[in-house]
């Protein structure tokens, strides 16, 4: 049977009723809850209790509005978002986050309705869990014996197809194979064209889809007009002609709006359901090469992708529920229900913030991004706490993260002898550009990466009985653990994944992550045979530990560094000491430990450790299973459940906050919420159960793609420094054209920018909100061929070549890049003097702009 779970917010969790008697839980009110779960550019969530409280909003907090109405016997009420104001309310009863379902309830005139918003991310099948799609399902009931007349109205805003709000959309409607769709989409398709963290998709085309059976109106309307249609008739006001393109304000964009009859309703259930989905065209850029989203691997387009999707909606339904009811099951039994309660909000939110692409080969490459930290993407230190859910679910989910990132380490690009940090600033995966990148030792994290992927290695290899995977990237793992080896006991003063607490020195729980590395890597010879290097690696690795138990101690519990007694740290390194079976550290360590966390606790969480009352929300779900003890698990999970339910902070799931007031310090819908999962891996039987249920069986991936050759033509900063005009006030209109005289303005070499900017070079400091440029420069006639700019840019930039728009460049880059020039760009350079003008945009961290020019021809 079900046990519900009902809190004073309306907040409901499902879980099924397990023999073990837990302790009392305060059920989750997530602080945002998820409505559309499917990738970094395709993340709607409601941050309300309530889904009509406030607007839908991207994972970002800006603007991407969902609405929804009702109209029972004539009466207009809405579902979802806060307008139109006038129309009252639905009262809405409770809603449940599931792990592949958010289910809201309201009940009123007569009528129960549901509205729930299911995407299919099961995990065992790459081709669902891929799939850039969320149904949106009403269902209907009469609840006073009487039948009424129901009708529902849905409508989504453009502003899910772009950027920023001004930007201009085009649009029409589509009808193939029983499906018919209103299209969106930016009119300016700068397909993958930007890079960097606060930004949302304006590239490929938003599907707001119903299947011929439901019978709905669709049109694309003014927002106003078409609700208050809805609300006076239950039809739709008249259609934005296809042919029309809209500067769209955001108070007043053109909406996709459908609705759905469903007759006379009595109290046998009534379903209707539309498609909400999103083609980007292209998912990702790695080391240049433009890859398709794994689900289009096969050559599908969005057509196909509708037609699927509704056809498969039926046994998609029965599938998710099924899932959702284990999943919660196995979660509950592994943690009790605050646990499968977290879980539930951690899992969506984890698969919602990467995306699975496909390779030359193919097979699946999953890239994960650093959201609302840096914009990086597929970071070691953001997939390693991430990776405990891609594990649970089998090896090529749990592959699918690591192999494009150690093709990467494995290049001839990688020439250290530890881990990369990165492969890139999301969505252009083309080398690290973290601290110094590929160019130097500054700001790495050798320790931190290098023990990360061994651990990882040796789970897969846990999970699998053998060590073949591990043997297709060998040779950076030696090299890695011999690096450890010399290097990884006491750290030398350097960065770790809580890289915003700065340098430190002889840290203590990052030595346990080289110990625990070093165990895996023995593991892994165990695993391949070679039982000699086995035996070398556990025997360093056991005396290492000893050491380590000697020189942290500090009475009661371990010191966060070697040389600073009277301070702690969480020991969440450890996790894979027990998780592998490595028993490299007494068990008296971690009770030790645990027995000090839990009088170090506040209100909201175990701090990180002595220095700031924050904590790590993914860490402490680390921390709590070091001692396998359920009480101690249990006393640890409580107060990340007490923080989400009274943090005033509503956006999606932080993993950074103060333990004392419950706020907010930075992060948002990341990845690392996965790490919740850790606990399960524990449970052996339920982690084959998941794992064997892999159907994609990912092997033979392509080669990392080779690089294009590229050649200087004009310099940028990195090679030799030029003489540009500038200027930090607003000039004329005229700025970009030719005969501009820019002559007023200041001189300064390349670049312009802050010190600290990653992959800056300035030796003009610019550090105002807003920079313009000019400079005239020569191309010969043979030089034309092949030409790209050499470009790197903090935070959005335009290039305009002779008065025309050359390119438009949002976010930031962190590098010096090539960039391709826009067909009018290109045309408008010719042989002789060009007059190259520049503005850039800063909206928050780094700052800094310079170009120059290169030829780029495919290797």
């Amino acid at each position: 049977m079900n046990k519900k779970f009902v809190c004073r917010l309306g907040v409901v969790f499902t879980v099924l009723a397990t023999g073990f008697s837990a302790v009392a839980a305060e059920p989750l009110r997530p602080p945002s809850v998820p409505l559309v779960a499917c990738n970094p550019y395709f993340s709607i969530w409601s941050p309300a209790d309530k889904l009509t409280d406030a607007d839908t909003t991207h994972w970002t907090g800006k603007s991407q509005r969902l609405t929804s109405l009702i109209r029972i016997d004539g009466k207009t009420f809405r579902l979802m978002g806060k307008e139109p104001s006038v129309i009252p309310a639905l009262p809405q009863t409770q809603v449940q986050v599931l792990p592949t379902r958010t289910i809201y309830s309201f009940a009123g005139e007569g009528v129960n309705v549901t509205l729930t918003f299911m995407t299919a991310a099961l995990p065992e099948d790459l081709d669902l869990l891929s799939r850039p799609v969320t149904y949106l399902t009403w269902d209907c009931s009469a609840t006073d014996g009487q039948k009424h007349a129901v009708e529902t109205y849905f409508d989504a805003s453009s502003e899910l197809a772009v950027n920023t709000p001004d930007q201009a959309v085009v649009w029409s409607a589509e009808k193939k194979s029983g499906v018919a769709a209103l299209k969106v989409g930016s009119l300016d398709q700068h397909v993958l064209g930007q890079s960097g963290d606060d930004l949302r998709i304006d590239w490929g085309y938003l599907y707001v889809a119903a299947a011929a059976g439901q019978k709905a109106l669709l049109a694309l309307v003014d927002p106003a007009d078409g609700r208050a249609a809805f609300a006076k008739s239950g039809r739709l006001s008249a259609a934005i002609p296809s042919s029309a393109q809209v500067k769209q304000p955001a108070a007043a964009a053109p909406v996709s709006a459908l609705v759905l009859h469903f007759g006379n309703v009595g109290e046998q259930p009534v379903s209707r359901w539309l498609m909400l989905a999103y083609d980007e065209l292209y998912a990702i850029q790695y080391m240049k090469q433009d890859l398709r989203p794994y689900w289009r691997r096969h050559g599908w387009e969005a057509a196909d992708l509708l037609k699927a999707a509704a056809h498969d909606y039926d046994s998609l339904k029965l599938r998710c529920e099924t899932f959702d009811r284990e999943l919660m099951a196995d979660l509950t039994s592994a943690g009790g229900e605050n646990y499968a309660q977290l879980g539930a909000l951690a899992y969506r939110q984890c698969f919602a913030a990467g995306v699975f692409a496909a390779d030359g080969n193919g097979q699946p490459l999953q890239f994960c991004k650093e959201n609302h930290s840096n914009g990086c993407i597929s970071t070691s230190d953001v997939f390693y706490p991430m990776s405990p859910q891609f594990l649970l679910f089998g090896p090529s989910v749990a592959k699918s993260f690591i192999v494009p990132f150690m093709n990467y380490a494995a290049s001839e690009r990688w020439k250290f002898p530890f881990a990369p940090h990165d492969l890139g600033t999301y969505p252009k995966a083309n080398g690290q550009v973290y601290g110094d990148g590929e160019n130097g030792v500054n700001n790495q994290m050798p320790v931190e990466e290098s023990g990360n992927l061994l651990c990882l290695f040796a789970a897969v290899g846990e999970m699998e009985g053998n060590a073949n995977f591990a043997g297709l990237y060998w040779k950076q793992l030696e090299q890695w653990a011999g690096y450890l080896k010399e290097k990884g006991f006491d750290p030398e003063k350097q960065l770790c994944t809580d890289d915003f607490a700065g340098h430190l020195a002889h840290n203590v729980n990052l030595s346990a992550k080289a110990i625990c590395g070093l165990g895996s890597f023995a593991k892994l010879c165990e695993l391949r045979g070679d039982q000699a290097k086995a035996d070398e690696y556990y025997q360093f690795a056991r005396a290492a530990a000893q050491r380590w138990v000697k020189e942290a101690d500090d009475g009661d519990h371990f010191r966060l560094a070697f040389d600073r007694p009277g301070t702690w740290s969480q020991k969440y390194n450890l996790v894979w000491d027990g998780v592998l079976g490595l028993n490299l550290f007494p068990a008296e360590v971690v009770r030790k430990e645990m027995a000090f966390y839990k009088q170090k606790q506040n209100a909201y969480g175990l701090p990180l450790d002595n220095r700031e009352t924050y904590t790590k929300l993914d860490w402490i779900t680390w921390t709590a299973t070091l001692t396998r003890d359920r009480a101690d698990f249990e006393a640890l999970v409580a107060p990340i459940i007490n923080f989400l339910n009274h943090t005033p902070d509503r956006s999606p799931m932080t993993d950074w906050y103060q333990t004392k007031s419950a706020r907010k310090v930075g992060f948002t819908a990341r990845p690392v919420v996965g790490g919740v999962f850790m606990q399960m891996l524990y449970d052996k039987p339920v982690w084959q159960k998941y794992a064997a249920r892999d159907q994609v069986k990912a092997a033979n991936w392509a080669p990392i793609p080779k690089p294009p050759v590229v050649t200087m033509v004009i310099p940028a900063a990195d090679r030799a420094p030029a003489k540009w005009r500038y200027t930090t006030t607003q000039p004329g209109a005229d700025w970009t054209k030719v005969n501009f005289d820019a002559s007023a303005w200041a001189e300064g070499w390349s670049g312009f920018g802050m010190r600290g900017t990653p992959g800056a070079l300035p030796n003009t400091t610019w550090n105002t909100s807003d920079i313009w440029l000019r400079r005239d420069v020569e191309i010969a006639p043979a030089q034309l061929k092949n030409i790209a700019l050499w470009f790197h840019h903090d935070d959005d930039a335009e290039v305009y070549i002779n008065g025309v728009l050359a390119l438009n460049a949002g976010g930031f880059v962190g590098r010096y890049d090539y960039f391709p020039l826009t067909e009018q760009g290109r045309a408008a350079l010719k042989p002789g003097k060009n007059a190259i003008a520049i503005h850039c945009h800063q909206t928050g961290g780094g700052q800094y702009v310079d170009l120059g020019f290169v030829a780029v021809k495919p290797n």
